[in-house]
């Protein structure tokens, strides 16, 4: 037994003399895992595998990253709930409005009108103007956004073309279920009513409704066109899809590490970004020019702006988010 001892530290000292490190103070891999609902040709897909790239590119240390793809650990609400207790899903790319169970603030970043334009959406992004509301995700949720994608704009789908106000006046239209966009549909006079999404087709084609909203990619999934061929061209919202991260997942991390997340999250962001926002108008462009669908310039756009200021101030005050409005309107 002594002997053992002794050869085994002897063994030791010459594999330190050798310039060898002992197996336990070799850097150990750190593993992380991603979640989306899409296949790698979804722009959430390209977001994710660019913030992986740029991470490993940047962490000069062993790391291997796991994307699960085609919601194989279920869908966003789910990944986002993971990553707030530390289990699954280190990173995914989530809806904020499967933040507000945690986060009051956060289905802000949804609510039509937000943005005057794409121009004005991706300044407030690069200008780290949703600081706020990301502040209070990580402090309720313990989920930290790293970095902003999206950027789907989003029309009327209509039965009949609808140019200006006094078409839209008395709308039947689909919303989504959120309250906030009844509340500001109502305010430039259309006459919204919640329907499931499922339902929105036979909804167009049986007359329930005259029209829906939805971003290109929606038009093009569920084949809106064939009932609802027009598309006005409202802009009403662009989409904001944030990278997060566990918060749980971050603070074991090495610091070095944290810092390439933070950096490759803001970049990945934007490159998602550019791909989505791209994507959404050459498919609304194809379909234009395969005859799927017509576009209608809506003229009188500034009125739809000035009815959904105050449903918007109301929305945000109630949110506990007027500075972030505030903020977010000013930036130029």
């Amino acid at each position: 037994m002594t002997f053992r001892k002794s050869t085994i530290a002897a063994a030791a000292v010459a594999v330190l003399a050798l310039g060898f490190a002992p197996a336990q103070a070799q850097a150990q891999e750190v593993e992380l895992h991603g979640a989306v609902q899409f296949n790698d040709d979804h722009a959430f897909n390209k977001a994710l595998l660019k913030f992986e790239e740029l991470t490993a590119a940047c962490y000069d240390k062993p790391i291997k990253f796991v994307l699960h793809r085609n919601s194989e650990l279920g869908l966003e609400k789910d990944y986002f709930n993971f990553m707030s207790k530390g289990v699954s899903v280190d990173y995914a790319i989530v809806a904020p409005s499967h933040m507000s169970t945690y986060s009051k603030k956060a289905p802000l970043m949804d609510m039509p009108f937000l943005f005057r334009d794409l121009d004005h959406w991706n300044k407030v992004l690069d200008q780290n103007g949703l600081a706020p509301i990301a502040q209070d995700v990580e402090e309720r949720a313990d989920v930290v956004l790293i970095g902003y994608a999206g950027g789907g704009t989003r029309n009327l789908i209509v039965n009949k073309p609808v140019t200006n106000m006094e078409e839209l006046k008395g709308l039947p239209m689909r919303v989504m279920g959120a309250p906030i966009q009844t509340r500001i549909f109502e305010a430039v006079n259309a006459a919204p009513s919640v329907i499931a999404y499922a339902e929105v087709y036979n909804a167009i084609q049986t007359g329930v409704i005259d029209a829906a909203e939805n971003e290109a990619a929606g038009i093009e999934q569920m084949k809106f066109y064939e009932v609802g061929p027009p598309i006005s061209l409202t802009q009403h919202a662009i989409t904001v899809r944030p990278i997060a991260f566990s918060g749980k997942t971050y603070r074991r991390l090495p610091a070095d590490l944290q810092a390439c997340i933070m950096e490759a999250g803001k970049a990945a962001g934007a490159h998602g970004r550019q791909i989505e926002s791209s994507q959404d108008a050459d498919k609304l462009a194809k379909m234009e020019m395969d005859g799927k669908l017509e576009t209608h310039v809506f003229t009188e756009r500034d009125k739809l702006l000035e009815l959904a200021q105050p449903v918007k101030e109301a929305y945000a005050a109630e949110l506990g988010a007027t500075d972030v409005l505030q903020a977010i309107t000013a930036i130029k």
